[in-house]
């Protein structure tokens, strides 16, 4: 009989509440007990994603937030095993641009004992450190230099847990005083270096953020491109046009045709491409992020698209 590997973040998941809703689901569709592997600060996933594919599970089932999936997806690797999203974090990412429930426990469960495998792209990133050293991962929603980066960096621990996204608003403030620019040589695809002065680099799988805010309108999870956004603004006016253009444009006029007739050409403060490969080598050692989660600082990277990489459970078409 079929059984599921639940991994999950002991900090994030009520664990009684979870057991009695997918020990109801397994009952209604004839699946045999689940194995229940937990996250630790020594394992964020990886080494029990590892242990779910050795026992023989069908789906791995992931509660907790983008994190916790990232490093479920990195000890998958092959993506032979579908993964069920059962979001638990604070920003949930993937799960909102793959339309899973956030806040309906039951329909995310039905969605891993019943739903439609799809498979969608992965990137794989090797980060180096200032020390020459180097270091190898996934993301499935989007690695950033910049202002994200920074403002993970300057987030209170604490009070992410107790006020979740509110704890961003101070972090954000102070990271907006900083008026450090990225320096960087850039190369797309194996072409020609070039170098660029940004405030934001954005290098991603989905573009949809919390709060209905689209960053990135034309990426897709399975398209085998990075969608690459860079953020160039100069002054309050360049913050303007990118706020006026993610928030106005992105987020409400492009979801109707009559919306998009009225849609601006693309703005300096704001560039969009498209890539399979990026190559960044900065002047000087930057906070990075994956998925959200900070990653200390890196001298350079390169970051390279697998398309269709991991199988994941969508809601039924």
């Amino acid at each position: 009989m079929k059984f599921a590997a639940v991994i999950y973040n002991p900090i994030k998941v009520d664990l009684a509440a979870l057991r009695e809703v997918v020990d109801e689901a397994e009952h209604d569709h004839g699946w045999s007990s689940s194995l229940w592997l937990s996250t630790s600060t020594e394992d964020a996933g990886q080494e029990r994603a590892a242990e779910a594919v050795q026992s023989g599970a069908s789906v791995v089932i992931v509660a907790g937030g983008d994190g916790t999936v990232r490093a479920v997806a990195e000890g998958l690797q092959s993506g032979s095993i579908p993964l069920a999203l059962l979001p638990s974090g604070t920003g949930n990412l993937l799960a909102r641009n793959l339309g899973i429930p956030l806040n309906d426990v039951a329909a995310a469960v039905t969605i891993a004992f019943t739903g439609d495998v799809h498979r969608i792209d992965v990137g794989r990133i090797t980060v180096t450190r200032e020390d020459q050293s180097e270091s190898s991962h996934v993301f499935v929603v989007m690695a950033g230099l910049g202002l994200d980066a920074k403002m993970l960096a300057n987030t209170d621990d604490d009070l992410k847990k107790k006020a979740g996204w509110l704890a961003y608003v101070t972090a954000l403030a102070t990271t907006l005083r900083d008026p450090h620019e990225l320096r960087f040589r850039y190369s797309l695809n194996g072409g020609q270096q070039r170098s660029l002065r940004a405030h934001t680099l954005i290098v991603a799988n989905c573009g949809a953020l919390p709060s209905n805010i689209v960053l990135l309108p034309d990426a897709e999870v399975d398209d085998g491109q990075f969608d690459i956004a860079l953020l160039r603004p100069t002054g309050v006016i360049g913050w303007v046009q990118i706020f006026f253009k993610v928030i106005w444009e992105n987020g409400v006029l492009r979801r109707s045709r009559a919306g998009r007739a009225f849609m601006t050409k693309e703005v300096s403060a704001l560039r969009y491409v498209k890539a399979t490969q990026i190559g960044i080598r900065l002047a000087r050692a930057e906070q990075i992020e994956l998925d959200g989660d900070g990653f200390g600082s890196a001298l350079a990277f390169e970051a390279q698209i697998d398309p269709k990489a991991l199988s994941i459970m969508f809601p039924r078409s």
